[in-house]
């Protein structure tokens, strides 16, 4: 069953917020202006994404914070996980209809203008930022999908993901690859050069729940297609930009160029094939994989690189398309409005964005810090992330609006919908244009409901 856009619920939302009795940023928990919250014998909910790549980690993760926060407060934190993008919309829709759940959301920043839609979330005041440590505390790029306005966000940065290439020093030199691919189709050409025996050229989870729709997304915006026109209302998946991206992404299963298992692998497997040294390059990766690498087979012989920001049948961006090296891409923290335990929950996030905190969860998943002195620090003392760095810089946001969760799952839907006939060796274009035409519609319908 697909699910419904989120915008459609904003007036459920506001009723089921009116029945909870919540208003504001002041629940029971209120400590007033500048003291210290005190939480004692209350449980703070807290739902976040599933770590594919460090599970063990992250349970650790957990019950550290907790107990830092029981130390600090006197409330224990409950943490709840979601899985895929579908979940995670679907958790939030359960929440917003029935006006109860989770009092923290760790959400993807592409979800941010989905949950923004709902109205069922804090939207930020000065005070707010102020328990957080202020907005200034945060890189200012991190904020720029925290709202449609600097005076109008809900979202809180958490962690910095910046998409870039993994690419094996080693497998490059023995294919004669001298300069690392800034087009997609160098890359799918040095792919070609490097893949042998059972050393592919690529390693690509096609089954991963969040990835496959970011690659269609950036070569898409590099050519010029946003895939929405947020102005116009307007869907654009049914465009030859958005096609010619498919035909990239499944032509490097029907040339070969990766494992024939990867059409079952999520991203915690393409990384494990890579640390392995088993493909040339692991386009889609981010910091998060550096202790993988670190201390896998791969550890001296890894770097970083941007992402091609050339899209697929050029060798030159055309004049409208953008230089766009990532997604704007991490995790946000956002307060439901229904929450009886608002200052809390901040207290939780002003814990969490300290330096010292950002720089221990990098330190243990690789996660770039969005504060602006952990991140300084990071930097200083990772020098090999330049690139990761840089494609910082130079992301850029998804459209803000209600309607991009269902188009951002459309997208995926199209490569789910694919992947049987994509091993059966029987996916045609014609199967494509089907999939992507449904994805068209899901996505206008969307938007046709959304304000």
């Amino acid at each position: 069953m697909k699910s419904r856009p989120l915008i459609a619920l904003a007036a459920t939302a506001a009723a089921a917020i009116a029945l909870t009795g919540c208003t504001g940023t002041s629940g029971p928990d209120d400590a007033g202006s500048g003291g210290a919250v005190d939480g004692t014998g209350k449980t703070l909910s807290v739902m976040v994404a599933a770590n594919g790549l460090y599970p063990e980690q992250q349970k650790e993760w957990f019950q550290q914070v907790s107990d830092a926060f029981e130390k600090k407060t006197g409330a224990k934190v409950e943490f709840e996980t979601f899985a895929s993008a579908n979940d995670e919309l679907t958790k939030i829709q359960t929440s917003v209809l029935s006006g109860q759940g989770p009092d923290v959301y760790g959400l993807g920043t592409t979800f941010t203008p989905t949950a923004y839609a709902t109205g069922a979330f804090v939207k930020l005041t000065e005070a707010d930022w102020d328990k957080v440590g202020g907005r200034d505390r945060f890189v200012p790029s991190t904020l720029g999908i925290s709202g449609p306005s600097d005076e109008d966000e809900i979202a809180i940065p958490f962690v910095s993901r910046p998409f870039v290439m993994a690419y094996n020093t080693e497998l490059l030199k023995a294919a004669g690859i001298d300069e690392v691919p800034t087009t997609w189709d160098e890359l799918t050409a040095a792919a070609a050069k490097i893949d042998s025996g059972d050393v592919q050229g690529l390693a690509i989870g096609y089954a991963d729940s969040f990835d496959p729709w970011k690659f269609i997304w950036g070569m898409s915006v590099q050519a010029g297609n946003p895939l929405i026109d947020v102005d116009a209302k307007k869907a654009k998946i049914d465009d030859p930009t958005v096609a010619a991206a498919y035909d990239t992404y499944f032509g490097w299963f029907q040339d070969g160029l990766v494992d024939p298992a990867s059409v079952g692998w999520k991203n915690a497997q393409a990384v494990a094939a890579f640390a392995e040294g088993k493909a040339g390059f692991l386009p889609m990766t981010a910091a998060v994989s550096k202790p993988t690498f670190a201390e896998s087979p791969v550890a001296d012989s890894y770097a970083y690189a941007l992402l091609p920001t050339v899209p697929p049948g050029a060798t030159e961006r055309p004049k409208d398309g953008k230089d766009a090296a990532s997604i704007l891409s991490g995790d946000n923290l956002v307060v439901a409005q229904y929450s009886p335990n608002q200052d809390l929950a901040f207290a939780l996030i002003e814990m969490l964005t300290s330096t010292e905190s950002q720089i221990d969860y990098f330190d243990t998943f690789g996660e770039l810090p969005t504060g602006v002195d952990a991140a300084a620090q990071v930097e200083k003392d990772n020098p090999d992330l330049s690139a990761n760095v840089q494609a910082a810089s130079k992301s850029v946001a998804t459209p803000f609006t209600g309607a991009w969760g269902d188009t951002q799952l459309a997208l995926t839907n199209v490569v789910v919908q694919s992947l049987p006939s994509l091993q059966a060796g029987s996916l045609s274009e014609g199967d494509i244009a089907s999939a992507i035409a449904e994805a068209q519609a899901s996505s206008q319908s969307s938007l046709d409901k959304s304000k």
